[in-house]
């Protein structure tokens, strides 16, 4: 991992004007998925960080920061961050965004029990709850293409995240998360963006990705299944396809950690397509 970021470093450092038309500036925005929250609530290198590690290893990496995503961001406070002059500032040369956004919004609401094995949900609730991601996820869309006209842009959808649970429960909560992802895929069409489908690889093994019962993010490995969906989007294809053996060493930090790093870095600075932003994150 330390050999990754002093590579991803040095490629941050080089001149960008010779960078310009062909790497690119991939910032994050959203939720813990897009942070890399591990299965026991630490910080990781997650989906984000292996697309960036492998556009940096093919030479398509000229900056990338997770820095404004935050695990249990709502779509509005993507919103709210999008709207921040430091996102202002980082969006404006941004050629590849991807979005997690929507889950926090429905899952504070499922009640799930490992032990016993069950859901419970008001459906009412989840009815209310999904109309307002749909409406604040259409302005989240149209503010991210005024602020980055240059970005192509992934929304990433999301997968099943209860392992233990019995099958007659799973219909409604299931229900309801293809719903979102439904929400999701429509408002990104709307938007002329990219929906990226993650359901279907996670349920064919769905508890080799989700390792704690009592959580609901995925360990490396599924981070691997999501980052792998987004390339093939990217790449209308398999040729930046990531395998296991590519992941970096886990290198999981608190979320103390992470604060603290990003205070330490806030002041360093790198220009990126004639602007100043700051160093990226990696963990």
């Amino acid at each position: 991992m330390r050999k990754c970021l002093f590579a991803l470093l040095i490629c941050l450092l080089l001149p960008a004007q010779a960078m310009a038309n062909e790497r690119e500036v991939y910032i994050a925005l959203g939720d813990s998925l897009a942070a890399g929250q591990t299965p026991y609530s630490q910080i990781d290198a997650g989906y984000t960080d292996f697309i960036a590690l492998q556009l940096q290893k093919k030479g398509k990496l000229a900056h990338f920061t997770k820095e404004l995503t935050f695990p249990g961001y709502r779509v509005s406070d993507v919103i709210d961050t999008v709207k921040s002059e430091q996102a202002e500032l980082l969006l404006q040369d941004a050629t590849v965004i991807t979005i997690s956004a929507g889950a926090n919004d429905l899952l504070p609401l499922i009640a799930h029990n490992p032990n016993q094995g069950t859901l419970n949900f008001s459906q009412l609730n989840a009815n209310l709850a999904l109309n307002n991601v749909r409406e604040e996820m259409a302005q989240l869309l149209l503010l991210v293409r005024e602020l980055a006209p240059k970005a192509d842009v992934y929304v990433v959808g999301y997968y099943f995240p209860y392992v233990s649970v019995h099958q007659e429960q799973v219909g409604g909560a299931a229900t309801a998360l293809k719903l979102l992802n439904d929400i999701l895929a429509q408002e990104a069409k709307r938007a002329s963006m990219t929906f990226v489908d993650v359901y279907d690889s996670f349920e064919e093994n769905r508890g080799k990705y989700l390792t704690n019962n009592n959580d609901v993010h995925p360990n490396q490995l599924g981070y691997l299944i999501m980052a792998n969906a987004i390339l093939r989007s990217y790449s209308e294809g398999d040729s930046l396809q990531l395998q296991a053996s590519d992941l970096p060493a886990p290198n999981p930090k608190s979320f103390e950690q992470i604060l603290q790093l990003r205070e330490q870095i806030q002041s360093k600075t790198v220009t990126i397509h004639n602007v100043k932003a700051p160093l990226a994150i990696y963990v």
